[in-house]
């Protein structure tokens, strides 16, 4: 079954419903996640509307076709290969229902996922191909979890706290309990961990490591040559020690620590590496570090952490009166806070480009600014949130847009679902520029919208209902009920226009 037929059979659905009749279909793009700073444009066709922003067809952002009941469903085909007939394929179809709550996706190879709010997950790849080693995994959190491969290497079922195994799981080769807490083992890199009513009481072997824990009263690690952990009245006292590579096997001396901590909480702490030691007297409020080769010089005094904090280095420096001004340079990353939450200035380079970004409250401002750092006199690209009230951005070549209201995308930059699904239902107005001869505005999800292409004008209320428009002679003709594609020739929207390249290059950056 075709994508299109998908869609119909769901806005016919739509139709009986709601008893709604169609008032018009025009093209809609969805906003865009960041400045489009692209050395190479693509052009991709726009959104098709039915009953306002309730229902809609279009191209994605990132590629590929979807279709939408907003906010109740999506359809989302990914890019394809044409087979032998002709036909593209996609290499996978997504559906979501009342994202997050519910999706199911299936795959050109025959695998098959679905999750309800990803607390439900199911994953199962087809017999078919692979045959009787075909994966299937099924997670009910966090109760149940089983992955059935075929072999038993990777196979495993568990039932918390009941009884199980479940493994190359959440950093740890393998995870086994009967009765949790009562009896618990892990594993991970040839180190095995039992416990018996976790975490009080612990013992540690294999492969060379050793040791024994009554928490939080006395625990010790180790492996001779590689580290020594000890702790008493966790997490008040500790000493923790790393070696280095050279170890009296390859050297005949002693092993050389190469990290060393000492913690007598809340009185003194200590930390020594090679080329930086660390100190703190009233631990965490006073102290210093001084670091020198092989790391970057640097040292910093502690006044009361974390509120006055003076550090100077050559890569990294620091001058902190928190709350009221904070300056920082690290990585090649400057920081201002001023009246700390409330401002923020940052400022950092990218590959080419020369990134600024402003914030108020985090995120009831924020404002992200990009110029080339080989032309910074060229026009820079912008994105700026005023939550929730307007989103805008202008990739600095004649592309721009602005919706009013957006409370959503400042929290969800690259969330392409919820740029599909939930944007387009606060959009009350919306300014949509493909160049600065191709402009169009939009009011009450297009209940009247302007366009503009070159020296043609047109206004339009309740769709092709009733409009005015200016031809390129200059003349204005009324008209009503205007269905003709003639008319919605400048509907058929790009994301990105091919009239002018980005004069800042770059691929699209990913947020901070």
């Amino acid at each position: 079954m075709t994508k299109h037929l998908h869609f119909r059979t769901a806005l016919c659905t739509l139709i009986v419903c709601t008893g709604l009749g169609a008032v018009h279909g025009s093209p809609h793009k969805p906003a865009q996640r960041n400045p489009e700073l692209r050395k190479n444009t693509e052009e991709r066709p726009g959104e098709r509307q039915f009953f306002g922003p309730l229902a809609a067809t279009g191209a994605a952002p990132t590629g590929g076709h979807y279709s939408t009941i907003r906010p109740l469903w999506l359809r989302q085909e990914s890019d394809g290969e044409l087979d032998a007939a002709g036909q593209k394929i996609p290499t996978s179809v997504e559906h979501s229902f009342l994202y997050p709550l519910f999706s199911y996706k299936r795959s050109a190879n025959g695998t098959v996922d679905w999750s309800l709010f990803k607390l439900v997950n199911f994953s199962g790849e087809s017999r078919t191909r692979v045959g009787d080693d075909a994966s299937l995994s099924f997670e009910l959190w966090p109760v149940y979890a089983s992955k059935q491969t075929g072999t038993p290497e990777t196979s495993y079922r568990a039932v918390f706290p009941i009884a199980g195994q479940i493994k190359s799981r959440f950093g740890y080769d393998s995870l086994q309990w009967v009765l949790f807490p009562l009896s618990f083992r892990s594993e991970k890199a040839g180190r095995v961990t039992h416990s018996a009513l976790w975490p009080i009481f612990k013992k540690r072997s294999g492969e060379g490591h050793t040791g024994f824990s009554v928490w939080p009263l006395y625990g010790v690690a180790q492996k001779e040559g590689a580290y020594r952990n000890r702790y008493f009245l966790w997490p008040l006292i500790y000493d923790s020690v790393r070696y280095g590579a050279a170890t009296s096997a390859s050297t005949g001396a002693a092993p050389h620590p190469a990290h060393h901590s000492l913690g007598v909480l809340p009185f003194y702490a200590r930390e020594v590496r090679p080329g930086s030691i660390s100190e703190s007297y009233l631990w965490p409020f006073f102290g210093y570090t001084r670091q020198d080769a092989p790391l970057a010089p640097y040292q910093e005094t502690r006044y009361l952490w974390p509120l006055f904090v003076q550090g100077q280095g050559s890569e990294h420096r620091l001058n902190r009166w928190a709350p009221f001004y904070s300056h920082s340079v690290r990585r090649g990353i400057d920081k201002r806070w001023f009246l700390w939450p409330l401002l923020r200035h940052e400022t950092w380079r990218e590959q080419d480009l020369i990134r600024t970004k402003d914030q108020v409250l985090f995120f009831l401002y924020s404002s992200e600014r990009q110029r080339s750092a080989a032309q910074p006199d060229l026009p820079a690209a912008h994105k700026t949130h005023l939550w929730p009230l307007l989103s805008t951005w202008n990739n600095g070549a004649g592309r721009a847009q602005t919706q009013l209201l957006s409370p959503l995308a400042v929290f969800f930059p690259n969330n392409e679902k919820v740029q599909l699904l939930y944007n387009p239902l606060f959009a009350l107005y919306r300014h949509d520029q493909q160049t600065p001869d191709e402009v169009r505005h939009e009011v009450l999800w297009r209940l009247v919208t302007w366009r503009r292409s070159g020296k043609t004008r047109e206004l339009r209320i309740l769709g092709p209902t009733l409009g005015l428009r200016k031809n390129a002679a200059g003349e204005w003709r009324p008209f009503l009920f205007d269905f003709s594609r003639k008319s919605r020739t400048l509907d058929a929207t790009t994301e990105t226009p091919a009239a002018q390249p980005p004069r800042a290059a770059n691929p699209e950056p990913s947020p901070r």
